[in-house]
This record gives C-alpha cells, sequence and structure tokens, in this order.
C-alpha cells in the first residue's frame, strides 16, 4: 500500500534540458542534484529558501541540497539572498554565469512580501537601463570619487498580490 505524500511538483522536464545546458555553460559538472536544484530554481517564479528547495525535492538529503545550492551560487548559475528574517533564499533571477575567479554580479532587485516572507525577484530586463549606473553615480557623489559598487541589494517591501487580497 502507498503512502500520500506531500510531494510538490516536480520541476518540468523542459527546465532540465535548459539546468543541463547552463551547467556545462559555466564549467560546472553536471550532476542529478545540481541538476534536479537548478530546474527547480528555473521553474520557480520566485526566490526559493532551503526548505522550500528541499519540499519540492524530498528524495534529496539536506547536505547535498546545501552542496548543490552552494556549487550554483559559486557558478554564478543562482544567487542567494539573506533576508531580515535570518533565511536565506535561492534564485536564478538573470544573471550570466560566472567563473570562481570572476563571480557574476549579483545586481537587481528584489521584492519581499513582509506578510508571507515570500522574495521575488525584480526582472533585470524591466528595469530602466541606467539604474546600475545611477545608483554607482550617487555613490560617488556622496562618497567620493574612487568608490566602486561590486554588489547592489536592493529590496522593495510590502504585500504580494495573494496577500494584498
Amino acid at each position: 500500500m502507498k503512502l500520500p505524500t506531500n510531494r510538490a511538483r516536480p520541476a518540468a522536464p523542459a527546465y532540465h534540458n535548459t539546468a543541463s545546458s547552463l551547467l556545462s555553460g559555466a564549467g560546472v559538472r553536471v550532476t542529478g542534484a545540481r541538476l534536479n536544484v537548478l530546474s527547480e530554481l528555473l521553474a520557480s517564479q520566485r526566490a526559493l529558501s532551503h526548505l522550500e528547495v528541499q519540499d519540492a525535492l524530498p528524495e534529496m538529503d539536506r547536505v547535498t541540497l546545501y552542496r548543490a545550492l552552494d556549487c550554483l551560487t559559486d557558478a554564478g548559475l543562482a544567487h542567494k539572498i539573506s533576508g531580515d528574517d535570518r533565511v536565506f533564499r535561492y534564485s536564478t533571477g538573470s544573471e550570466t554565469a560566472g567563473s570562481k575567479e570572476h563571480p557574476a554580479q549579483h545586481q537587481h532587485g528584489h521584492f519581499k512580501c513582509t506578510r508571507c516572507a515570500r522574495v521575488f525577484c525584480l526582472d533585470d530586463a524591466k528595469q530602466p537601463v541606467g539604474l546600475r549606473d545611477q545608483l554607482q553615480a550617487s555613490l560617488q557623489t556622496s562618497l567620493g570619487r574612487g568608490f566602486q559598487s561590486h554588489d547592489i541589494e536592493l529590496t522593495i517591501k510590502g504585500w504580494c498580490a495573494d496577500c494584498a487580497k
């Protein structure tokens, strides 16, 4: 007799092809764990906590999941978002892959719902083209020449569409 499970839906097979291409393109060995975790992040419309990824992939042990997330983050295929609730969330965002010597820069904004704590990445393609340049200019105007940003963390807080109803 098979007991019912609370398994989340597996990532769509279409994401496995994309994930495999991204892993190979970043020079990262394609393993089942990395492929499944990256596929799950690609399939998600928002940033996921370790626990949410674990719930979606219950067959994967906790340590393997942490290692896969660290590998994806180090390769620039995902980024780690630190929340004020002390929970890290992971997303593929829209960065391109980097390398250990020159990691991809995580320079886009996030929206955090203060009711349900979900975090959504703001799409770089929809942000004003000069936003990074404006922020860099503001940095140099405020602090003086010579200051150079390498990472921008911008979080807008409010209520998501579900919580605002």
